[in-house]
């Protein structure tokens, strides 16, 4: 018995962070590093130049470099972020990154702008012109400032490319009748909602707190296709600390990294302004969290 549908991207997908020098420079080697422990514990996708990436900071070429840097080195879907609140520089992004390898491409809607649903439509319907891989559409409205109507999502799925949702709402009963309506495959953006997107349909998350707990993430899907729907809500619930320590106060870039560090597995913290890299006290919140979920 298998209560999940397929997972074309993976079910458990680090947001990956980008590692950093000292300097301030995207460390390469860190990351090809950190990619293959990633899949290593458990991960079968991972998404980069996502928010948890420092998207917003990180430049073209660096993007480009870091898709091509974590595909010599893992053998599972590699999806880039590729979304701005400019039409023109998404598409660019999409053709760069999908030209380094890249086997999908994450488009968030088109944040502060505030654009009309017809808008929206358009700006995925650019993005669609210029791709031949999977479009993930990012609908995350606490980020961007806008909501992506059904009604859009439902000519969205009518684009060629569109495939999939990262779904960032928080609005798991309006998720059902989008997924249902639409076809599209769901992913949940919310690590506390991993085991509730499931119920009603998705077939994997995108996280944060993956980053340190792939391998439980994992283990809790697989006894929910597997209908041990007990053994899935304790796993839910032993990460539960871990999920708040990381995501509740909103830095989840920051806090991943943390995690990292006290894990052993980033030596350097570094981030762009305007984050600031973790100090004593996020360092002491993540190594809280992962002695709460059992991980230290």
């Amino acid at each position: 018995m298998h209560l999940l549908d397929p997972a074309p991207f993976g079910r458990v997908l680090p947001a990956m962070v980008t590692p950093m020098e000292s300097d301030g420079s995207v460390d390469y080697e860190a990351a090809r590093k950190l990619a293959k422990r990633l899949v290593a514990d458990g991960a079968d996708g991972l998404v980069v130049n996502g928010t948890t990436g420092e998207s917003p900071v990180t430049h073209m070429e660096e993007k480009v470099e870091l898709v091509k840097a974590v595909k010599e080195v893992v053998d599972v879907p590699v999806i880039s972020g590729a979304g701005s609140n400019d039409t023109i520089h998404t598409v660019r992004m999409t053709e760069m990154t999908q030209e380094a390898g890249a086997d999908a491409v994450l488009i968030v809607a088109p944040y502060y702008s505030r654009p009309s649903q017809e808008g929206i439509f358009e700006h995925y319907r650019a993005v669609d012109e210029a791709t031949d891989k999977p479009i993930l559409i990012y609908d995350v409205p606490g980020r961007t400032g806008v909501h992506i109507q059904l009604e859009t999502y439902r000519r969205l799925a009518e684009l060629p490319h569109v495939k999939a949702v990262k779904d960032a709402t928080g609005d798991i009963a309006g998720a059902v009748r989008k997924r249902m309506e639409t076809g599209l495959t769901w992913y949940s953006g919310d690590d506390g909602l991993f085991l509730p997107f499931l119920s009603v349909g998705a077939v994997g998350v995108i996280s944060v707190i993956a980053h340190v707990a792939a391998a439980p993430m994992r283990r809790l899907a697989d006894a929910f296709d597997a209908g041990d729907i007990h053994e899935a809500q304790r796993l839910a619930v032993r990460l539960a600390p871990l999920v708040q320590a990381l995501n509740g106060n909103g830095f989840q870039a920051v806090m991943a990294k943390a995690a990292l560090k006290v894990e052993g597995e980033l030596d350097d913290t570094t981030m762009r302004l305007p984050n600031v890299g973790p100090g004593d006290a996020e360092l002491e919140r993540a190594e809280n969290g992962m002695r709460a979920a059992g991980l230290l």
